[in-house]
Protein backbone atom coordinates (compact mmCIF):
# COMPACT_ATOMS: atom_id res chain seq x y z
CA UNK A 1 0.00 0.00 0.00
CA UNK A 2 1.20 3.96 -0.90
CA UNK A 3 1.62 5.92 1.97
CA UNK A 4 0.05 9.25 1.28
CA UNK A 5 2.77 11.78 2.99
CA UNK A 6 0.13 14.50 2.54
CA UNK A 7 -1.25 13.20 5.77
CA UNK A 8 0.85 14.77 8.12
CA UNK A 9 -0.65 18.03 7.14
CA UNK A 10 -4.08 16.75 8.40
CA UNK A 11 -6.41 18.10 5.50
CA UNK A 12 -10.12 17.27 5.57
CA UNK A 13 -10.96 13.55 4.39
CA UNK A 14 -12.53 15.00 0.54
CA UNK A 15 -8.83 16.26 -0.24
CA UNK A 16 -6.85 13.29 0.99
CA UNK A 17 -9.07 10.96 -0.92
CA UNK A 18 -8.59 13.97 -4.14
CA UNK A 19 -4.95 13.77 -4.22
CA UNK A 20 -5.36 9.43 -3.93
CA UNK A 21 -6.96 9.54 -6.79
CA UNK A 22 -4.69 11.99 -8.83
CA UNK A 23 -2.23 10.19 -7.99
CA UNK A 24 -0.24 12.60 -5.75
CA UNK A 25 1.53 11.01 -2.89
CA UNK A 26 4.62 13.16 -1.90
CA UNK A 27 4.51 17.01 -1.58
CA UNK A 28 7.36 18.19 -3.80
CA UNK A 29 9.70 20.71 -1.86
CA UNK A 30 8.04 24.07 -2.18
CA UNK A 31 5.01 22.36 -1.31
CA UNK A 32 6.59 20.72 1.81
CA UNK A 33 8.51 23.99 2.93
CA UNK A 34 5.29 25.76 2.05
CA UNK A 35 2.06 24.32 3.04
CA UNK A 36 2.48 24.07 7.20
CA UNK A 37 2.89 28.48 6.97
CA UNK A 38 0.03 28.64 4.48
CA UNK A 39 -2.23 26.86 6.81
CA UNK A 40 -1.28 28.61 10.48
CA UNK A 41 -3.07 31.76 7.93
CA UNK A 42 0.56 33.37 7.74
CA UNK A 43 1.53 35.47 4.85
CA UNK A 44 4.37 34.21 2.69
CA UNK A 45 6.27 34.75 -0.35
CA UNK A 46 7.23 31.42 -2.23
CA UNK A 47 10.19 31.86 -4.74
CA UNK A 48 10.23 29.09 -7.37
CA UNK A 49 10.22 28.29 -10.64
CA UNK A 50 7.67 26.70 -13.32
CA UNK A 51 6.98 23.06 -12.78
CA UNK A 52 7.75 22.91 -8.88
CA UNK A 53 3.72 22.15 -7.65
CA UNK A 54 3.42 25.70 -6.24
CA UNK A 55 -0.22 25.73 -7.39
CA UNK A 56 -1.33 23.29 -5.07
CA UNK A 57 1.17 24.42 -2.33
CA UNK A 58 -1.69 27.03 -2.19
CA UNK A 59 -4.72 25.82 -3.40
CA UNK A 60 -4.68 22.50 -0.85
CA UNK A 61 -4.42 24.39 2.55
CA UNK A 62 -7.02 27.27 0.88
CA UNK A 63 -9.24 24.68 0.17
CA UNK A 64 -9.18 23.16 3.58
CA UNK A 65 -9.74 26.84 5.45
CA UNK A 66 -12.96 27.20 3.59
CA UNK A 67 -16.64 26.90 5.16
CA UNK A 68 -18.77 26.19 2.52
CA UNK A 69 -21.83 27.09 5.24
CA UNK A 70 -20.55 30.67 4.81
CA UNK A 71 -22.00 31.54 1.34
CA UNK A 72 -19.71 34.52 0.97
CA UNK A 73 -15.91 35.13 -0.58
CA UNK A 74 -13.61 33.61 0.87
CA UNK A 75 -10.26 33.65 -0.86
CA UNK A 76 -9.12 35.61 -4.18
CA UNK A 77 -6.48 33.96 -6.28
CA UNK A 78 -5.48 36.42 -8.95
CA UNK A 79 -3.21 35.32 -12.48
CA UNK A 80 -1.52 37.31 -14.87
CA UNK A 81 -3.10 35.21 -18.11
CA UNK A 82 -6.30 33.81 -18.87
CA UNK A 83 -4.92 30.52 -19.36
CA UNK A 84 -2.80 30.57 -15.95
CA UNK A 85 -6.06 31.38 -14.32
CA UNK A 86 -8.30 28.67 -15.84
CA UNK A 87 -5.65 26.11 -14.84
CA UNK A 88 -5.76 26.99 -11.48
CA UNK A 89 -9.53 26.74 -11.49
CA UNK A 90 -9.43 23.51 -13.35
CA UNK A 91 -7.08 22.10 -10.72
CA UNK A 92 -9.41 23.84 -7.83
CA UNK A 93 -12.32 21.64 -9.87
CA UNK A 94 -10.22 17.79 -9.30
CA UNK A 95 -10.23 18.37 -5.72
CA UNK A 96 -13.81 19.89 -5.14
CA UNK A 97 -15.30 17.56 -6.53
CA UNK A 98 -14.94 15.32 -3.82
CA UNK A 99 -16.47 17.58 -1.58
CA UNK A 100 -19.62 15.76 0.26
CA UNK A 101 -22.76 16.64 -1.80
CA UNK A 102 -24.04 19.17 1.00
CA UNK A 103 -20.84 20.79 1.78
CA UNK A 104 -20.01 21.61 -2.07
CA UNK A 105 -17.25 24.49 -1.79
CA UNK A 106 -17.78 26.39 -5.17
CA UNK A 107 -15.16 28.21 -6.81
CA UNK A 108 -15.53 30.75 -10.05
CA UNK A 109 -13.80 31.81 -12.91
CA UNK A 110 -13.61 35.47 -13.95
CA UNK A 111 -11.36 36.32 -17.22
CA UNK A 112 -11.76 39.01 -19.85
CA UNK A 113 -13.54 37.62 -23.56
CA UNK A 114 -15.99 36.45 -21.75
CA UNK A 115 -19.70 37.93 -21.56
CA UNK A 116 -19.44 40.27 -18.76
CA UNK A 117 -23.16 41.15 -18.24
CA UNK A 118 -23.99 37.18 -17.94
CA UNK A 119 -20.95 36.65 -15.44
CA UNK A 120 -23.15 39.74 -13.41
CA UNK A 121 -25.95 38.26 -13.40
CA UNK A 122 -25.03 34.97 -12.18
CA UNK A 123 -23.37 36.70 -8.86
CA UNK A 124 -26.57 36.85 -7.26
CA UNK A 125 -24.89 33.94 -4.64
CA UNK A 126 -21.19 34.74 -4.19
CA UNK A 127 -18.57 31.84 -4.96
CA UNK A 128 -16.71 30.95 -2.08
CA UNK A 129 -13.10 31.07 -4.19
CA UNK A 130 -12.66 33.66 -7.03
CA UNK A 131 -10.31 33.10 -9.75
CA UNK A 132 -9.24 35.36 -12.60
CA UNK A 133 -7.60 37.79 -14.47
CA UNK A 134 -6.74 41.34 -11.58
CA UNK A 135 -8.65 43.33 -14.76
CA UNK A 136 -11.69 41.29 -14.81
CA UNK A 137 -11.84 40.69 -11.02
CA UNK A 138 -11.86 44.86 -10.82
CA UNK A 139 -14.35 45.23 -12.97
CA UNK A 140 -16.97 42.96 -11.51
CA UNK A 141 -15.92 44.55 -7.78
CA UNK A 142 -16.80 48.22 -9.23
CA UNK A 143 -19.64 47.14 -10.47
CA UNK A 144 -20.94 46.22 -7.12
CA UNK A 145 -21.39 42.84 -8.23
CA UNK A 146 -18.17 40.79 -7.15
CA UNK A 147 -18.22 41.18 -2.65
CA UNK A 148 -14.31 40.28 -2.08
CA UNK A 149 -14.32 42.28 1.36
CA UNK A 150 -15.40 39.31 2.67
CA UNK A 151 -12.06 37.58 1.89
CA UNK A 152 -9.25 36.54 3.91
CA UNK A 153 -6.05 35.67 1.96
CA UNK A 154 -5.40 37.08 -1.37
CA UNK A 155 -3.00 35.04 -3.74
CA UNK A 156 -0.93 36.66 -6.13
CA UNK A 157 0.55 34.20 -8.91
CA UNK A 158 3.16 34.82 -11.36
CA UNK A 159 4.24 38.29 -9.55
CA UNK A 160 6.82 39.14 -11.47
CA UNK A 161 4.99 38.93 -14.62
CA UNK A 162 2.35 40.68 -13.05
CA UNK A 163 4.75 43.05 -12.88
CA UNK A 164 6.10 43.06 -16.26
CA UNK A 165 2.49 42.87 -18.15
CA UNK A 166 1.15 45.87 -16.02
CA UNK A 167 -1.71 44.32 -13.95
CA UNK A 168 0.02 45.10 -10.35
CA UNK A 169 -2.10 48.73 -9.97
CA UNK A 170 -4.81 46.26 -10.40
CA UNK A 171 -4.18 43.85 -7.98
CA UNK A 172 -3.42 46.43 -5.49
CA UNK A 173 -6.83 47.85 -6.08
CA UNK A 174 -8.59 44.46 -5.32
CA UNK A 175 -6.12 44.38 -1.82
CA UNK A 176 -6.98 47.91 -0.93
CA UNK A 177 -10.81 46.52 -0.35
CA UNK A 178 -9.94 43.38 1.31
CA UNK A 179 -9.69 43.31 5.07
CA UNK A 180 -6.44 44.92 7.27
CA UNK A 181 -5.54 41.32 8.73
CA UNK A 182 -5.37 39.98 4.89
CA UNK A 183 -3.22 37.03 4.25
CA UNK A 184 -1.77 37.42 1.70
CA UNK A 185 0.19 34.39 -0.93
CA UNK A 186 3.12 35.56 -3.62
CA UNK A 187 4.28 32.99 -5.31
CA UNK A 188 7.24 34.37 -8.04
CA UNK A 189 10.01 33.15 -9.78
CA UNK A 190 11.98 35.89 -9.32
CA UNK A 191 11.14 39.35 -7.28
CA UNK A 192 12.18 42.15 -8.83
CA UNK A 193 13.21 45.35 -6.97
CA UNK A 194 9.86 47.23 -8.48
CA UNK A 195 8.23 44.28 -6.74
CA UNK A 196 9.47 45.18 -3.57
CA UNK A 197 7.19 48.34 -2.41
CA UNK A 198 3.73 46.62 -3.14
CA UNK A 199 5.38 43.51 -1.33
CA UNK A 200 5.61 46.14 1.94
CA UNK A 201 2.67 47.78 1.59
CA UNK A 202 0.89 44.53 2.11
CA UNK A 203 3.12 42.56 3.82
CA UNK A 204 4.65 42.43 7.31
CA UNK A 205 7.37 40.06 8.10
CA UNK A 206 6.08 37.54 5.69
CA UNK A 207 7.27 33.98 5.36
CA UNK A 208 9.92 33.38 2.60
CA UNK A 209 10.40 30.27 0.76
CA UNK A 210 12.92 29.65 -1.84
CA UNK A 211 13.32 27.07 -3.84
CA UNK A 212 17.12 27.35 -5.83
CA UNK A 213 16.89 27.63 -10.04
CA UNK A 214 19.72 23.99 -9.48
CA UNK A 215 17.30 22.80 -7.57
CA UNK A 216 14.22 23.25 -9.65
CA UNK A 217 15.71 22.03 -12.65
CA UNK A 218 14.29 18.37 -13.21
CA UNK A 219 17.67 15.37 -12.63
CA UNK A 220 16.17 13.20 -15.15
CA UNK A 221 16.64 16.76 -18.04
CA UNK A 222 19.61 16.13 -20.40
CA UNK A 223 20.97 19.90 -21.02
CA UNK A 224 22.00 19.92 -24.45
CA UNK A 225 24.61 22.89 -26.13
CA UNK A 226 24.82 22.80 -30.53
CA UNK A 227 27.00 25.89 -31.76
CA UNK A 228 25.57 27.89 -34.59
CA UNK A 229 28.63 28.30 -36.15
CA UNK A 230 27.40 30.69 -38.90
CA UNK A 231 24.96 28.60 -39.76
CA UNK A 232 20.98 29.24 -40.89
CA UNK A 233 19.51 28.37 -37.73
CA UNK A 234 16.07 28.58 -38.56
CA UNK A 235 17.40 25.43 -40.99
CA UNK A 236 19.45 24.16 -38.11
CA UNK A 237 16.23 24.26 -35.96
CA UNK A 238 14.23 22.43 -38.47
CA UNK A 239 16.92 19.69 -38.42
CA UNK A 240 17.15 19.20 -34.86
CA UNK A 241 13.71 18.95 -34.81
CA UNK A 242 13.41 16.07 -37.42
CA UNK A 243 15.96 14.38 -35.51
CA UNK A 244 14.87 14.29 -32.31
CA UNK A 245 11.22 13.41 -33.86
CA UNK A 246 9.70 14.87 -30.94
CA UNK A 247 6.46 13.91 -28.50
CA UNK A 248 5.57 17.49 -28.57
CA UNK A 249 8.52 20.10 -28.65
CA UNK A 250 8.46 24.19 -28.09
CA UNK A 251 10.68 26.29 -29.77
CA UNK A 252 11.60 29.22 -27.40
CA UNK A 253 12.60 32.80 -29.11
CA UNK A 254 12.86 36.17 -27.26
CA UNK A 255 10.72 38.64 -29.38
CA UNK A 256 7.17 37.61 -30.69
CA UNK A 257 8.48 39.00 -34.32
CA UNK A 258 11.10 36.47 -33.90
CA UNK A 259 8.94 34.08 -32.88
CA UNK A 260 6.57 34.78 -36.03
CA UNK A 261 9.61 34.69 -38.35
CA UNK A 262 10.86 30.89 -36.62
CA UNK A 263 6.89 29.63 -37.28
CA UNK A 264 6.78 30.77 -40.81
CA UNK A 265 9.94 28.81 -41.73
CA UNK A 266 9.29 25.81 -40.09
CA UNK A 267 5.52 25.82 -41.94
CA UNK A 268 7.14 27.01 -44.94
CA UNK A 269 9.85 23.51 -44.67
CA UNK A 270 6.04 21.22 -44.64
CA UNK A 271 6.03 21.24 -40.53
CA UNK A 272 2.56 22.37 -39.00
CA UNK A 273 3.10 24.31 -36.45
CA UNK A 274 1.49 26.28 -33.11
CA UNK A 275 2.45 29.53 -32.07
CA UNK A 276 1.54 31.05 -28.61
CA UNK A 277 3.11 34.88 -28.03
CA UNK A 278 1.45 38.43 -27.44
CA UNK A 279 0.07 39.45 -30.41
CA UNK A 280 -2.32 36.81 -30.62
CA UNK A 281 -6.20 38.17 -30.26
CA UNK A 282 -8.00 36.17 -26.88
CA UNK A 283 -10.22 34.51 -29.32
CA UNK A 284 -6.73 33.24 -31.40
CA UNK A 285 -5.09 32.25 -28.06
CA UNK A 286 -8.52 30.45 -26.88
CA UNK A 287 -8.25 28.44 -30.53
CA UNK A 288 -4.77 27.55 -30.10
CA UNK A 289 -4.54 26.55 -26.66
CA UNK A 290 -7.43 24.10 -27.29
CA UNK A 291 -5.36 22.48 -30.25
CA UNK A 292 -2.72 22.29 -28.15
CA UNK A 293 -4.28 20.43 -25.69
CA UNK A 294 -5.67 18.38 -28.89
CA UNK A 295 -2.54 17.82 -30.02
CA UNK A 296 -2.71 19.12 -33.24
CA UNK A 297 0.64 20.24 -33.15
CA UNK A 298 3.99 18.50 -32.84
CA UNK A 299 5.42 21.43 -32.79
CA UNK A 300 5.19 25.17 -30.91
CA UNK A 301 6.84 28.49 -31.18
CA UNK A 302 6.60 30.62 -28.17
CA UNK A 303 7.85 33.56 -26.42
CA UNK A 304 8.48 33.65 -22.52
CA UNK A 305 5.91 36.54 -21.31
CA UNK A 306 2.72 34.42 -23.51
CA UNK A 307 4.16 30.72 -22.74
CA UNK A 308 4.76 31.06 -18.37
CA UNK A 309 2.10 30.22 -17.03
CA UNK A 310 0.80 27.84 -19.29
CA UNK A 311 0.69 24.36 -18.50
CA UNK A 312 1.26 22.34 -21.96
CA UNK A 313 1.47 18.46 -21.01
CA UNK A 314 3.34 16.02 -22.26
CA UNK A 315 6.50 18.61 -24.17
CA UNK A 316 8.88 15.88 -24.13
CA UNK A 317 11.97 18.82 -25.92
CA UNK A 318 12.33 22.19 -25.83
CA UNK A 319 14.98 24.23 -28.13
CA UNK A 320 16.44 27.82 -27.22
CA UNK A 321 16.53 28.94 -30.90
CA UNK A 322 18.48 31.80 -29.02
CA UNK A 323 19.29 32.17 -24.95
CA UNK A 324 16.95 34.54 -22.62
CA UNK A 325 18.23 37.99 -21.42
CA UNK A 326 16.98 37.13 -18.40
CA UNK A 327 18.68 33.81 -17.23
CA UNK A 328 16.19 32.80 -14.95
CA UNK A 329 14.09 32.27 -17.95
CA UNK A 330 16.23 29.67 -19.04
CA UNK A 331 14.86 27.37 -16.22
CA UNK A 332 11.51 28.35 -16.81
CA UNK A 333 11.69 27.42 -20.74
CA UNK A 334 13.19 23.78 -19.51
CA UNK A 335 11.08 23.34 -16.92
CA UNK A 336 8.53 22.80 -19.43
CA UNK A 337 9.69 19.35 -19.46
CA UNK A 338 10.57 16.93 -17.49
CA UNK A 339 7.55 16.74 -15.57
CA UNK A 340 5.74 14.38 -13.43
CA UNK A 341 8.50 12.15 -13.44
CA UNK A 342 9.01 11.63 -16.82
CA UNK A 343 12.40 12.67 -18.65
CA UNK A 344 13.11 15.38 -21.38
CA UNK A 345 15.47 16.91 -23.19
CA UNK A 346 16.51 20.83 -23.68
CA UNK A 347 18.61 21.57 -26.61
CA UNK A 348 19.89 25.28 -26.56
CA UNK A 349 21.42 27.16 -30.23
CA UNK A 350 24.46 29.23 -28.83
CA UNK A 351 26.59 32.26 -31.11
CA UNK A 352 30.28 33.01 -29.57
CA UNK A 353 28.58 36.26 -27.91
CA UNK A 354 26.70 33.64 -25.55
CA UNK A 355 29.86 32.75 -23.33
CA UNK A 356 29.55 34.36 -20.51
CA UNK A 357 25.95 33.67 -20.41
CA UNK A 358 26.57 29.45 -20.44
CA UNK A 359 29.35 30.40 -17.55
CA UNK A 360 26.70 31.85 -15.84
CA UNK A 361 23.82 28.76 -16.61
CA UNK A 362 27.12 26.33 -15.48
CA UNK A 363 27.49 28.06 -11.86
CA UNK A 364 24.00 27.78 -11.52
CA UNK A 365 24.56 23.93 -11.34
CA UNK A 366 23.09 23.27 -15.18
CA UNK A 367 25.25 20.35 -16.77
CA UNK A 368 25.45 20.90 -20.42
CA UNK A 369 26.65 18.01 -23.25
CA UNK A 370 28.43 19.65 -25.97
CA UNK A 371 26.92 18.26 -28.91
CA UNK A 372 26.65 19.01 -32.88
CA UNK A 373 24.41 17.75 -35.71
CA UNK A 374 26.33 16.36 -38.71
CA UNK A 375 25.09 13.70 -41.33
CA UNK A 376 21.66 13.58 -39.18
CA UNK A 377 23.47 12.62 -36.44
CA UNK A 378 24.20 14.05 -32.81
CA UNK A 379 27.49 13.44 -32.02
CA UNK A 380 29.39 14.64 -28.65
CA UNK A 381 32.07 17.95 -29.57
CA UNK A 382 33.74 17.46 -25.77
CA UNK A 383 34.55 20.53 -23.75
CA UNK A 384 33.19 23.63 -25.14
CA UNK A 385 35.92 26.07 -24.37
CA UNK A 386 38.83 23.25 -24.98
CA UNK A 387 39.92 26.40 -26.97
CA UNK A 388 40.03 28.65 -24.16
CA UNK A 389 41.79 26.26 -22.47
CA UNK A 390 44.44 25.53 -24.96
CA UNK A 391 45.40 28.94 -25.50
CA UNK A 392 45.46 29.21 -21.35
CA UNK A 393 47.45 26.68 -21.00
CA UNK A 394 49.68 28.07 -23.85
CA UNK A 395 49.99 31.43 -22.67
CA UNK A 396 50.49 29.51 -18.90
CA UNK A 397 53.92 27.32 -20.59
CA UNK A 398 55.41 30.97 -22.15
CA UNK A 399 55.40 32.50 -18.98
CA UNK A 400 57.11 29.41 -17.44
CA UNK A 401 59.45 29.52 -20.57
CA UNK A 402 60.21 33.22 -19.83
CA UNK A 403 60.57 32.27 -16.05
CA UNK A 404 63.81 29.48 -16.66
CA UNK A 405 65.10 31.94 -19.90
CA UNK A 406 66.34 34.86 -17.70
CA UNK A 407 67.44 37.95 -19.49
CA UNK A 408 70.85 38.41 -19.17
CA UNK A 409 72.25 41.33 -17.27
CA UNK A 410 74.62 42.33 -19.99
CA UNK A 411 73.28 42.17 -23.31
CA UNK A 412 75.38 40.27 -25.82
CA UNK A 413 74.87 40.56 -29.89
CA UNK A 414 72.01 37.87 -30.64
CA UNK A 415 70.20 37.06 -27.19
CA UNK A 416 66.97 37.67 -28.47
CA UNK A 417 67.47 34.99 -30.97
CA UNK A 418 68.94 32.59 -28.51
CA UNK A 419 66.56 33.65 -25.91
CA UNK A 420 63.73 32.57 -28.17
CA UNK A 421 65.28 29.08 -29.63
CA UNK A 422 65.97 28.05 -25.38
CA UNK A 423 62.43 28.71 -24.62
CA UNK A 424 61.23 26.36 -28.01
CA UNK A 425 63.20 23.70 -26.30
CA UNK A 426 61.59 24.19 -23.32
CA UNK A 427 58.28 23.57 -24.86
CA UNK A 428 59.42 20.63 -26.82
CA UNK A 429 60.01 19.19 -23.46
CA UNK A 430 56.74 19.85 -21.84
CA UNK A 431 54.93 18.90 -24.92
CA UNK A 432 57.31 15.31 -24.88
CA UNK A 433 56.21 15.43 -21.23
CA UNK A 434 52.75 15.45 -21.41
CA UNK A 435 52.21 12.92 -24.40
CA UNK A 436 54.58 10.93 -22.35
CA UNK A 437 51.79 11.12 -19.65
CA UNK A 438 48.62 10.73 -22.26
Amino acid sequence: MTVNHFEKYSFQAFILEALEKLGFYKPTEIQEKIIPHISKRESAIGQSQTGTGKTHAYILPILDKIDPKRQEVQAVITAPTRELATQIYQQILKITAFCPADERIQAKCYIGGTDKQRTIEKLKVQPHIVVGTPGRIKDLMNEKALLVHTASVLVVDEADMMLDMGFIFDVDQIAAKLPENLQMLVFSATIPEKLKPFLKKYMENPKYIRIHAQQAAAENLQHYLLPSRHRNKKELVYDVLLYFNPYLAIVFTNTKKMAEEVAADLTARGLKVGRVHGDLTPRERKKMMKQIQDLEFQYIVATDLAARGIDIEGVSHVINYELPTDLDFYIHRVGRTARAGFSGTALTIYDLSDEDALNRLEKMGIQFTHVDLKKEELIELGERNKRKARKRHSEETDQHAKAIVRKPEKVKPGYKKKMQSEMEQIRKRQRRLKSKKK
